[in-house]
């Protein structure tokens, strides 16, 4: 409340003693004003806003809000679940199983028979037929040359000469001498005319006399299907193409050459002495 002003109250109690109203009244009134006036200041003082508290020193920090708590992690697929359950194959049976290829490997080789090794000419022949493979066909069924298989190679070649002959001076030594068929002249369906069918190397710079030998007795006798034990061919097996062959064995330590003109007997197995035609040093035309 607001105070009142003392001459204020001077007037009132004038007029009050004027109309008859002094003595208590009087008193009342200045009871009334000093209890409001007494009153005021005390209502002001409670009105008033408190007095902020001396600062005694810095500010008090003010602590860092809390971070949240991490969202719980997404389960995982029904799929995931399951993988996690499944029995696991243990370390050792996996090392148990990379093995088994070789199990098998061992296995088979086991049962199955060695396919025994040819020795003398056809073994080394075998080996070397690598060099004709590519026009004569792996397994001598042609392509870019003539076939061997189904005995075509004895019908060109009855005598196993001209078939060494041949390899050994190939089509460039034939056509230098001028020689048109270097095969068998009557052979069924007509005789091979040099240079028909492609061009045949000359392999006498390329394979030692000895390996030509063994390459023509690998294509007459594994290819061609000649007979070692057969009354036609079992003299030629027994003295160009068998493992006691005397002309290889005299081809390999060097007792002749290919290109001899002239060659001495030899001797077989049971002692009988025999000639072959030779080579020579030039091409000559096939015999029938």
């Amino acid at each position: 409340m607001t105070e009142i002003p003392e001459h204020l109250l001077k007037r009132s109690r004038e007029r009050r003693a004027a109309i008859g109203q002094g003595g208590d009244g009087g008193a009342d009134a200045a009871a009334s004003s000093d209890g409001a006036s007494s009153s005021a200041p005390a209502k002001a003082a409670s009105t008033a806003p408190a007095a902020a508290p001396a600062s005694t020193g810095p500010a008090a920090r003010t602590a860092a809000a809390a971070p949240e708590a991490p969202k719980p992690p997404k389960p995982d697929p029904a799929y995931v679940v399951a993988a996690k359950q499944r029995r696991k194959v243990p370390w050792w049976a996996m090392a148990t199983l990379s093995l088994m290829p070789v199990w098998g490997f061992m296995y088979v080789r086991a049962l199955t028979e060695s396919t025994a090794v040819e020795e003398g000419p056809i073994g080394i022949g075998a080996e070397m037929y690598g060099n004709c493979s590519s026009c004569h066909g792996g397994a001598g069924g042609g392509g870019l040359g003539y076939a061997f298989t189904g005995g075509e190679v004895l019908e060109t070649f009855p005598n196993i000469e001209d078939q060494i002959r041949y390899v050994y001076y190939g089509t460039e030594g034939y056509n230098l001498e001028g020689i048109e068929i270097y095969g068998n002249p009557d052979r069924e369906g007509g005789p091979h005319i040099t240079g028909a069918r492609n061009v045949m190397p000359a392999f006498g710079g390329q394979l030692t006399g000895y390996e030509i030998l063994g390459v023509v007795c690998h294509e007459r006798y594994t290819l061609g299907g000649a007979d070692a034990d057969s009354d036609e061919y079992a003299a030629e097996f027994a003295e160009w193409c068998s493992a006691e062959s005397p002309v290889f064995h005299a081809l390999e330590d060097g007792e002749f050459d290919l290109t001899d003109d002239e060659v001495e007997p030899f001797v077989n197995a049971e002692g009988e002495t025999f000639e072959i035609t030779p080579i020579g040093s030039a091409p000559v035309p096939g015999t029938p």
